[in-house]
């Protein structure tokens, strides 16, 4: 069973945390699912990139990036090498290594 460490985040998760996931689960998910509020504001289907994280370790693990997160990404604050649409980025069977950034697009947050 893969794990997930989000590394600190000052409002989502401070002090950062270690959590165990499921493969095929996103990283949104796995988040969620443990406290840690990640802006989703398109509700997981790939048309914003308010989920936008860095997989600082494991990225070749995850599933294969396609078109459509591709092309999102391109839009994403802050973007790098590292960086997954968090509501795409599928876990398949590794420990992945993840930094939430500090900004978003969006000027107003969701509070889902």
């Amino acid at each position: 069973m893969p794990k997930i460490v989000f590394l600190p985040h000052d409002e989502l998760c401070p002090e950062g945390t270690a959590v165990e996931a499921s493969d095929g689960e996103t990283v949104l998910d796995v988040a969620l699912r443990n406290g840690i509020g990640i802006e989703h504001a398109c509700e997981k289907v790939c048309a914003c990139t308010t989920c936008h994280v860095y997989v600082r370790e494991g990225y070749d693990s995850l599933a294969e990036i396609n078109d459509d997160e591709d092309d999102m990404l391109d839009k994403a604050w802050g973007l790098d090498p590292d960086s997954r649409l968090s509501c795409q980025a599928r876990l398949n069977g590794e420990d992945l290594v993840v930094e939430i950034p500090k900004y978003t697009v969006n000027m107003v947050k969701e509070n889902h």
